[in-house]
């Protein structure tokens, strides 16, 4: 089971970044996905999750309105588009899944990633 997170990077805010996590292992689409991250210093936190189907997603409020989460399951595939950037985005991002339905908290999930760093410059 593998999950790799990429397309991190630095950005000014204002600025987009679209980040990709790739699934191998397990069968894919049977799985939420969810997206945390975790700035020096602090708690790894929730930023969004959808379901295994890809019909159902959900944000956290920090980032609801910048931030939109989809899946291509033929690509074994999710996707976090960041857009509008802050400095307080600033974070190692990470990728998760679950068993079908999605979760805010981190201790539901069963598979993760390693992080991809996004930076974002005022």
């Amino acid at each position: 089971v593998q999950l790799q997170a990429c397309g991190g990077g630095l950005v000014q805010a204002g600025g987009s970044l679209r980040l990709s996590c790739v699934a191998s292992g397990f069968t894919f689409s049977s799985y939420a996905v969810g997206w945390f991250r975790q700035a020096p210093g602090k708690e790894r936190e929730f930023v969004a999750h959808i379901n295994a189907a890809g019909v159902t997603t959900y944000y956290s409020d920090s980032v609801k309105g910048r931030f939109a989460i989809s899946r291509d399951n033929a690509k074994n595939t999710v996707y976090l588009q960041l857009n509008s950037l802050i400095p307080e985005d600033t974070a190692v991002y990470y990728c998760a899944a679950r068993r079908y339905v999605g979760s805010s908290s981190r201790w539901d999930y069963n598979y993760w990633g390693r992080g991809t760093l996004v930076t974002v410059s005022s």
